[in-house]
């Protein structure tokens, strides 16, 4: 294939379609879904029982190009010396409707797709990015998922309820993060709203509390390198590693919690609920090996505090090679997954951010389980039975475990073509790099600069993941994302 004609991009959308197709998952939208979206209006903001909270400071905080905004935030002073933070959930459910063609849509992906040529929405894009977004200064209605949190980060109450919300403050993640870390001026979004910047503030202070938290009691702090491709004509001129910060940390530490407090309000209320689990690591031997590397000793059974403190004193010592470190300890822990948990049984918790209770509800434009959630969320709230019965709830979490596995496989696909294309005038040169994978199926690794991951066709006897090996390219298949060494 031709990859020097100034079409890249157009080559890559091509692959991506493709590979959607092949994994199982619809690049586009049927003709029943557009005509659903093109008849919908906004839904009416206001509802019985929904309390009004438009004049509280919301914001969004998000890319800088999103406009499919799932979540804002606020917070306020609450008794007792303590601090709630407030986490408004858009009501994706009250115009894609159960059943319906979009959510059949939405049902079969379970996921929006991001790829380095082409987003493919879960939802049609007049909703996700317009009717069921929390758009800047548009009243919305919202599930509320109010956290009060004490001065030691933990837990001092909860609540969620129906809301009507106006996102006063549309923001990104890099001004934001600038700005809390005093290297750069309030974006002009914030500086324009009356007492933001102190309600901004607070936020932070909240998460990073409910974060210190989450680390006293064995959360894992991995860091990995997401590269996106820098497009000139065209052409693909560069990998750009997607670098976390401050304002990205704060809102992961907000989702986490609220995702911790929607589990257990259905817990409490006697309903099924769609978990988000992380089992106990099956090679928790070879995590102990890599420890054993840098003459860390772990515990002969899993732990996640002692793996926490290794994480940590390695990221101290080495924060340069720490997101290679943790890309292996991510692989040796395994995938996460959905369960359903039924009232009176536990389903196993989250070994990497050690908690117990977890789902994913805080992103229903974005992912199905959430909006299931916020289906049995409304369901709960207002005292109607399930939405789901049992089976259809085990059916949806082993589909949607799959068709994640899937759309992570297409958004890495696509990824190494995107590589391939960079490094196809690179054969023959050799790289660093640690392998990622080991088993009967291949020998993977990740080289460090670029940061792409390829598989070792020959010499990779004896490797094993977390090794560090030099290895020499030696094919690249664009069409196929096809990226092959050998150990030099």
């Amino acid at each position: 294939m031709n990859t020097n004609d100034g079409r890249q991009h157009a080559i890559l959308r091509q692959i991506a379609h493709r590979v959607m197709r092949e994994r199982g998952l619809e690049p586009d939208f049927s003709p029943a879904a557009l005509a659903q979206v093109a008849g919908l209006a906004a839904a009416a903001p206001a509802g019985d029982g929904a309390r009004d909270l438009r004049a509280l400071p919301w914001c969004s905080i998000d890319n800088d190009d999103s406009m499919d905004l799932d979540q804002l935030s606020v917070a306020r002073r609450a008794d007792g010396g303590t601090e709630q933070v407030l986490v408004a959930v858009a009501d994706v459910d009250a115009l894609v409707g159960k059943g319906s063609a979009v959510d059949a849509h939405a049902r079969t992906n379970t996921t929006s797709v991001y790829t380095a040529a082409e987003i493919f929405p879960m939802l049609p894009e007049r909703l996700s990015t317009d009717l069921t977004s929390l758009a800047d200064r548009q009243d919305r209605a919202a599930v509320v998922v109010e956290i009060t949190v004490g001065a030691d980060g933990a837990l001092a109450g909860s609540d969620v309820y129906r809301a009507v919300v106006t996102n006063h403050a549309k923001l990104a993640y890099d001004a934001v993060a600038a700005w809390l870390e005093g290297a750069g001026p309030a974006p002009a979004a914030l500086a324009a709203v009356p007492g933001l910047d102190a309600n901004l503030r607070m936020q932070d202070a909240v998460a990073q509390r409910l974060r210190e938290s989450r680390h006293e009691h064995g959360a894992l702090d991995l860091q990995t390198i997401e590269a996106r491709p820098v497009f000139e004509a065209g052409e693909i001129s560069d990998l750009r590693p997607d670098e976390r910060n401050r304002a990205k940390e704060l809102i992961e530490d907000l989702m986490i919690a609220a995702n911790g407090v929607t589990a257990r309000f259905l817990a409490a209320k006697g309903v099924p609920s769609l978990r988000r689990v992380v089992r106990t690591p099956k090679r928790w031997e070879r995590i102990v090996e890599v420890a054993a590397h840098f003459g860390e000793a772990l515990p002969a059974q899993p732990d996640a505090r002692a793996l926490a403190s290794f994480l940590a004193k390695r990221r101290a010592a080495d924060p340069l090679r720490f997101p290679d470190l943790s890309l292996t300890v991510i692989k040796l822990l395994g995938a996460g997954e959905y369960v359903v948990e039924r009232p009176g049984q536990d389903a196993p918790g989250h070994f990497g951010l050690a908690v117990k209770d977890y789902t994913h509800a805080t992103a229903p434009n974005r992912r199905f389980p959430d909006l299931i959630t916020q289906r049995l969320l409304k369901a709960a709230l207002g005292g109607a039975p399930p939405p789901y019965a049992d089976a259809e709830l085990a059916e949806l979490a082993t589909h949607c475990t799959q068709q994640e596995d899937a759309a992570n496989k297409v958004e890495r696909q696509v990824a190494k073509s995107a590589a391939a294309m960079l490094l196809a005038g690179k054969i023959g040169q050799e790289f660093d790099g640690i392998v990622t994978g080991a088993s009967e199926k291949g020998t993977w690794v990740r080289v460090f600069q670029p940061p792409v991951e390829g598989r070792v066709m020959r010499g990779f006897e004896g490797a094993d993941v977390g090794q560090r090996l030099r290895v020499r390219l030696v094919r690249t298949d664009v069409e196929r994302g096809f990226i092959d060494f050998e150990r030099a």
